[in-house]
């Protein structure tokens, strides 16, 4: 098909498209040649995106809602069986029917063991095809549920349009990916983008091959380093002024610290976001890559260009952490994949090979300065932590994002949550050592939740070298939405 004849498609889609639905029967009549319906359809499909059309049921095309994308989601309870299905097919390709058995499964195994040793130690992981698996099978479900829920939040927060473009960096297997198309609505628009350079790519790919019509995706097999995110924009794009030549959201799934300079990278890619454009990085939930995760945060909002969305929000202006902030979220685990279980039952059945906790930290980061909370906390009525020295055992308000479960280690212990309100130099912990119900919300609220605490008192803790927030029957704690 030359250029002339998909030119001629686009202008007659462009005519009809807010005419009446778009048919492949009806335009290729219009075409020099009249090519056949089938190549009209193939060209409307491709070109979808650029021309705000959506694939029908019917075949026919009608254009994309504007606006927000709104979503349907009530939580992960298992990773979906025809994304297993996907992986199941690769492992039979590549070990036979029985891989989880014999030689082929105690390669998978021990390659499994390696790529979890040399992530405790903090070394570099060589990725081959076997890797790749490795982490289709072990990662896969629980990247999947991570990215569903901070995806399915942006959304509720309407910082997602329904015509979504995206560029996922180091996207590796393709929980991100598999995420959003599970999320997508029938009628909404992706145009997606993924940096990967490694033979995860290999499975990546697999994985988005069955994505419908109104999913455009295109997988750059470059290093995060050196890829150009500028090359993966179309300038012709949408034709809506400068947003038309940048993304929507850029992820960093779970690659930052595998970067030299993860600062300066994520730095180089919040060029390529639309103005109001979202960056999010995800993070595993140990204390090294969390803590890490929090450095580029506050490198890249400490002398702009970013603004810090959540969950920690700077909530005193001008003010900036400087605490450790260990913080992540931690949902329900989901059920155990067949695949992990047929690895594990062959290899012993210890559970050396299930994965199903969900815990991750996240960052989410603007460039037009929106917040999650819009409060500016009055000195007069709240203290900030920055100045918390001068109110050790005093009983204070305070403003703060709840940002941990309860993180008491024994049954019994008095309930511990982690406190920020983005100016605190050390650690704070809201310690309940009298449950009421004029303090209950502090125990109810999700992580990343923000609260008002009325006469709180503040104490220092030698032994932590943090400041504990008591939360006894003389202190009121409600959610501040």
């Amino acid at each position: 098909m030359n250029q002339d004849t998909r030119r001629q498609i686009r202008e007659n889609a462009q005519y009809l498209r807010n005419v009446r639905p778009l048919d492949p029967e009806e335009i290729h009549e219009y075409v020099e040649g009249e090519p056949h319906p089938a190549v009209v359809r193939q060209v409307l499909r491709e070109e979808a995106f650029d021309l705000g059309l959506v694939e029908r049921d019917d075949g026919t095309f009608v254009p994309a809602p504007d606006g927000r994308l709104a979503v349907s989601f009530d939580g992960v309870d298992r990773f979906p069986d025809d994304h297993e299905q996907r992986v199941l097919d690769l492992l039979t390709e590549w070990g036979g029917l029985e891989w989880a058995g014999g030689d082929s499964g105690d390669r998978l195994r021990e390659r499994i063991r390696d790529i979890k040793e040399r992530y405790l130690r903090g070394d570099s992981v060589e990725y081959d095809e076997l890797t790749a698996l490795g982490y289709a099978v072990y990662h896969l479900p629980d990247y999947y549920a991570v990215a569903s829920y901070v995806l399915a939040d942006l959304a509720a927060d309407g910082l997602l349009p329904s015509q979504l473009r995206v560029l996922d960096v180091g996207a590796g297997v393709g929980g991100p990916a598999l995420a959003l198309l599970d999320l997508l609505p029938d009628d909404a628009l992706l145009d997606y983008h993924a940096v990967e350079p490694s033979a995860a790519a290999d499975v990546l790919e697999a994985m988005l091959d069955d994505a419908d019509g109104n999913v455009r995706w295109e997988v750059h097999r470059e290093l995060a380093e050196d890829f150009d995110p500028e090359s993966a924009l179309d300038a012709t794009n949408r034709g809506d002024g400068d947003d038309a030549e940048a993304f929507d959201l850029v992820v960093f799934g779970n690659v930052l610290s595998e970067l030299d300079d993860p600062s300066a990278v994520a730095r180089r890619y919040l060029d390529a976001l639309a103005e109001d454009g979202t960056l999010l990085a995800l993070a595993p939930a140990d204390r090294n890559t969390a803590i890490g995760l929090r450095e580029v945060e506050r490198d890249l909002a400490d002398d702009g260009p970013a603004t810090v969305y959540a969950p920690t929000v700077r909530l005193w202006p001008h003010q900036s952490p400087e605490s450790e902030s260990w913080s992540f979220d931690r949902k329900a685990d989901i059920a155990v994949p067949s695949m992990q279980k047929r690895l594990d039952d062959a290899g012993g059945g210890t559970g050396e090979f299930v994965n199903t906790d969900v815990q991750y930290a996240y960052s989410v980061l603007r460039r037009d300065g929106r917040e999650k909370f819009d409060v500016t906390p009055d000195r007069g009525t709240h203290a900030p932590m920055a100045d918390a020295e001068q109110y050790v055992t005093d009983r204070v308000n305070l403003l703060a994002i709840k940002l941990s479960h309860d993180l008491s280690e024994r049954d019994g212990a008095n309930p511990l949550f982690l406190l920020g309100d983005g100016s605190q130099a050390v650690d704070h912990f809201a310690v309940v050592t009298e449950a009421s119900v004029l303090n209950e919300d502090l125990r109810r609220a999700d992580y990343g939740d923000l609260l008002a605490f009325e006469n709180a008192l503040v104490l220092w803790n030698d032994d932590e070298a943090a400041y504990n927030v008591v939360v006894d029957a003389e202190t009121v704690v409600d959610r501040a939405r």
